[in-house]
């Protein structure tokens, strides 16, 4: 395990611990959400750990990716999980900032490390420019994604479960983009949001501060 990954294992299990504590402190299961939605998150993590660089984009490593689209959005959702915020006695105010900060947070990094990943395995195929272009592409299919998973409730799985409700909302998007302007601006806001924290990240890694 990377040193990168085992400090997310760390910062998940402190969040998995603030959980517990509140769960066990007012006998009720507010905020358990969080559970689920950290392992949902965890998936694109695990998928893009599969794809070695190098490696030809074969049959299996398409299965990958697709995969790993479809999940991906689940992590960078962990961050829109600050709209449960309210103040909930007899547990301070602050204690639930401090649980729903770190799960945001753990979302926002599984999501970035996974999307390096990936980017390294197609660094290895395609040129400088065209992976920065998939990168952002998968910014904003990532702010659709979870605009549709917020806002209108959707999940990965309704993909094979409800697709055609699916792709009956997302015909509307389309077909009448100024009647649902909100979805589009989300959907930009949030790819700029992502992209800068995640070149952040990138430069961050590759520069020494002084």
């Amino acid at each position: 395990m990377k040193h990168t990954e085992k400090m997310l294992l760390l910062s998940i299990l402190f969040m998995f611990m603030l959980l517990a504590g509140r769960m066990y402190y007012t006998q009720s299961i507010a905020y358990v959400f969080l559970a689920w939605n950290t392992v949902l998150a965890v998936i694109p993590l695990a998928i893009s750990r599969w794809l070695k660089p190098g490696e030809t984009p074969g049959l299996r490593n398409m299965l990958l990716l697709s995969a790993w689209l479809l999940f991906f959005p689940n992590a960078p959702y962990l961050l829109t999980d600050l709209f449960h915020f309210r103040a909930k006695p007899p547990v301070p105010a602050w204690f639930d900032l401090f649980l729903l900060a770190t799960a945001a947070w753990n979302g926002l990094l599984l999501g970035m490390v996974s999307l390096m990943q990936v980017e390294q395995f197609l660094a290895a195929g395609f040129k400088r420019r065209t992976v920065h272009i998939c990168v952002a592409f998968v910014s904003l299919l990532c702010g659709y994604g979870i605009y549709i998973g917020r806002f209108m409730r959707f999940n990965s799985w309704d993909v094979i479960t409800a697709p055609y409700d699916l792709l009956q909302s997302m015909a509307a998007h389309f077909i009448h983009p100024f009647r649902h302007a909100e979805v589009w601006l989300f959907t930009a806001l949030f790819a700029a949001m992502f992209s800068l924290f995640y070149f952040t990240l990138k430069i961050l890694r590759t520069h020494t501060l002084c």
